[in-house]
């Protein structure tokens, strides 16, 4: 297969890949339980071989995954409470909100320093940060050449799992479908416990058992197809707004963060000590307490 890994390829390369299509992709996720049948890099695992799957098809490059991003806090830590549970280390590849967007800020940079004319930001992480993406890009996109477009890949998953609108879970059929396809060695389906056996299994989806290697293979080729035809439109785009405007340095960077994102991270749904109404609260005792309140200081 055509390398299209940003990482692996020589500069010759790189040129010859940009110069037939100046597309970047930014992939995203983070290592957390995922059930006992998959990898706990997941998210990005799955995000990263569905963008290069979409290049391999379409043209684009793919920038190194992303596997530090947002958990242990607000809802997330709610979350985490009550489906992973208190266990005794979470493996998490954590980092909060103000620290996951402002790198963003910065790949974008790197991205449109480049020339690159479009970049998707594709998350396989869940949970409201996504929203959060789309609210950040809308921040930048008027200050930046590049045009850009983020999503959840749940967002490009149609028609689903065999058709039944299923786009997304957490280590449920969907997930460990689509990583057992992508990253077959990081699966084990053997893992998964005998049905009715108590216990949260590290969040593992209610529906795991239903998980299908081939169903996954058709679902991240869809999820490459529509991918492409997203690159192309935003190319197009390009094409037809002749952006004059270019992030370069990472002084304007800064600028717009404290100027156009700090001002509204409050507001971010990842930034919310509880996603529920009425609000709940981490039981003081819980292994997930310490990092859940957000800082005012943030």
């Amino acid at each position: 297969m055509t390398e299209v890994r940003w990482e692996r390829m020589f500069i010759d390369q790189l040129e010859d890949a940009f110069a037939r299509c100046p597309l970047a992709y930014f992939t995203y996720g983070l290592c957390e339980p995922h059930g006992p049948q998959c990898a706990v890099g997941l998210d990005a695992l799955k995000a990263h071989a569905i963008a290069c799957l979409a290049a391999q098809r379409h043209g684009g490059i793919v920038a190194p995954p992303d596997y530090w991003h947002i958990h242990e806090l607000g809802g997330y830590a709610l979350w985490a409470q009550r489906y992973v549970g208190e266990v005794p280390r979470t493996w998490l590849t954590a980092v909060p909100p103000w620290v996951h967007f402002k790198n963003v800020c910065y790949q974008i940079r790197a991205a449109d320093a480049l020339g690159f004319h479009a970049a998707i930001l594709l998350t396989g992480h869940y949970g409201p940060n996504w929203q959060d993406l789309k609210t950040l890009v809308e921040l930048i996109q008027p200050h930046c050449g590049v045009r850009l477009y983020a999503l959840p890949d749940f967002e490009c998953n149609q028609p689903g799992f065999d058709g039944d609108g299923a786009s997304g879970d957490h280590a449920g059929k969907v997930e460990t479908s689509l990583l057992w396809a992508v990253e077959p060695g990081c699966v084990d389906v053997s893992r998964i416990p005998a049905e009715g056996t108590p216990g949260e299994h590290y969040a593992m989806g209610n529906n795991a058992r239903e998980a299908n290697r081939r169903t996954g293979e058709r679902m991240a080729q869809d999820e490459a197809d529509w991918l492409g035809a997203k690159g192309k439109a935003l190319l197009t785009e390009y094409e037809h707004a002749s952006p004059a405007a270019r992030l370069r340095t990472f002084e304007q960077v800064e600028q717009m963060w404290d100027e156009l994102v700090r001002p509204r991270l409050h507001s971010f749904a990842s930034m919310q000590d509880s996603w529920d109404s009425p609000a709940q609260q981490v039981p003081a005792e819980s292994t997930w307490y310490a990092n859940w309140r957000v800082p005012p200081r943030s």
